[in-house]
């Protein structure tokens, strides 16, 4: 009786390490696939909703003020203008840079060390915000749906479409 208890302790064990083993492999995965968002923006403030200055030339009128809105009505300044890109390229790529917050600018990169922080949901610096503005948005490189547009616009002379983006670009 006493070989049986422990044969049958012994079973119980190998399957609690392999739960166990099962359950922390899930989570290594999770965090090795979550974005690391910690070094990618600075958050000074939370992030209020910010009305996007942009023009509305293609019907976008009527979008929600979020992140969902924004993406909407710069997918529709897009494809006005044949820029490619899909939402889930755009919202992959802005909760990398930013966690969705149109107010985040990096303070601790090359490029705010040289004197222009990256901004906005796609994290632009203001010379490439210049270079791809993209007109029918606002001349404002924190505006969200600007600043959407032009990191697409950007995304598509240098790697074909913003979906073809999945780092720091």
């Amino acid at each position: 009786m006493t070989a049986i208890t422990a044969a049958s302790r012994l079973t119980r064990l190998r399957n609690l390490a392999v739960t166990g083993l099962v359950t922390t492999g899930a989570a290594a995965a999770a965090l090795t696939l979550t974005p690391a968002t910690a070094h990618a923006a600075e958050t000074p403030k939370a992030a209020p909703a910010i009305a996007s200055k942009a023009a509305d030339p293609a019907g976008a009128k009527g979008a929600a003020n979020n992140l969902d809105g924004w993406i909407k009505q710069s997918l529709t300044i897009m494809k006005a203008k044949g820029i490619p890109g899909t939402y889930e390229g755009l919202h992959r790529n802005i909760m990398r840079e930013s966690s969705g917050n149109p107010n985040a600018q990096n303070n601790y990169d090359v490029n705010a060390k040289n004197g222009t922080p990256s901004k906005g949901l796609l994290q632009v610096i203001d010379p490439t915000f210049k270079a791809f503005h993209v007109a029918g948005t606002a001349n404002s490189s924190t505006d969200p749906v600007a600043n959407i547009t032009a990191a697409a616009n950007y995304a598509a002379h240098r790697y074909g479409s913003i979906d073809n983006v999945n780092s720091a670009y």
